[in-house]
């Protein structure tokens, strides 16, 4: 794990702010909000990143039955507030084995989403064909959101993505065919609204996921 701020297009150093630039700087991709360093899950790490974020931190709620909560990442500092949230979850697969849920809230252009899709960013671009029927669809904060497949992902993953409260909303999930898990409307919650249960949150260990 890293203990500093990172780009979170490319994870690469980042520079604090200073006299010759007042936003944090990557030297492949000029201003961006730094990603901060990952730390192993707990209600505590998560209720911080709730605290600083500025747009939703998603997760399914309730969880699966047999899913834990594996690790939240967010991009953005004390100023700008959190710009992009990744939480991560794991647990019983649709098809057997462990299955990998990662779910990015982003501003256009961070790129974090991105990043965790394994693709070229900041956004889906071409990728995503939305002249068509969405290939799965979740229930954000009780309103009905279509998501697409982006195309020409890593083989190891299925990555999805649309829009949910005006900001991008990614899935990527582990392995493939775990996918499955978006097609049967998975209900999604901005923990910014969530009450007292999610003290009860059941926590895992750290996803390498949100290392990428």
């Amino acid at each position: 794990m890293r203990g500093e701020p990172s780009c979170p297009k490319c994870g690469g150093r980042v520079r604090a702010p200073g006299l010759f630039a007042d936003s944090w700087q990557c030297d492949v991709h000029g201003a961006v909000y730094p990603l901060q360093p990952v730390i192993p899950p707990s209600v505590e790490a998560l209720g911080v990143v709730v605290h600083r974020a500025r747009i939703p931190v998603w997760m399914p709620w309730p969880l699966p039955v047999g899913w834990l909560f594996t690790g939240v990442a967010h991009a953005g500092d004390d100023r700008s507030g959190g710009r992009a949230t990744a939480v991560a979850c794991s647990g019983p697969g649709p098809l057997g084995g462990i299955g990998e849920l990662l779910l990015v809230a982003e501003e256009l252009g961070v790129g974090l989403g991105a990043r965790y899709a394994g693709i070229d960013g900041p956004d889906p671009g071409a990728r995503l064909k939305v002249d068509g029927a969405p290939q799965a669809k979740v229930l954000a904060a009780g309103r009905p959101t279509p998501l697409w497949q982006v195309e020409d992902v890593p083989a190891d993953r299925a990555v999805f993505a649309g829009e949910a409260r005006g900001l991008w909303l990614w899935a990527v999930v582990w392995p493939e065919q775990s996918g499955l898990l978006l097609y049967d409307e998975l209900v999604l919650t901005d923990l910014r609204d969530a009450g007292a249960e999610i003290e009860l949150l059941p926590c895992g260990a750290l996803s390498p996921r949100l290392i990428p």
